[in-house]
């Protein structure tokens, strides 16, 4: 199975944070070089970042997905009923 990058994070927790949605949203994530930017300072910068990686056949959706939850506003519209 190829993995392909769809998300670069510059510390562990973005990773994480994009993973998550990706796992909630029936995609098979995974974290590539988190151990390695822990235990090296400048690490992720110098090597491009910490990876979330999905399998091929997922990466176009996937990449699709994350750009259109980045782009949802973090609140709800308000509501059209509200006086």
């Amino acid at each position: 199975m190829n993995l392909v990058t769809v998300c670069t994070a510059f510390n562990p927790a973005q990773a994480h944070m994009a993973r998550a949605r990706l796992e909630a949203a029936g995609f098979h994530p995974s974290v590539a070089h988190e151990l390695s930017a822990l235990s090296f300072d400048a690490y992720a910068m110098g090597a491009g970042g910490i990876r979330v990686q999905v399998p091929e056949s997922e990466a176009e959706e996937a990449k699709a997905f994350l750009e259109s939850s980045e782009a949802a506003p973090d609140s709800p519209p308000p509501d059209a009923s509200a006086p």
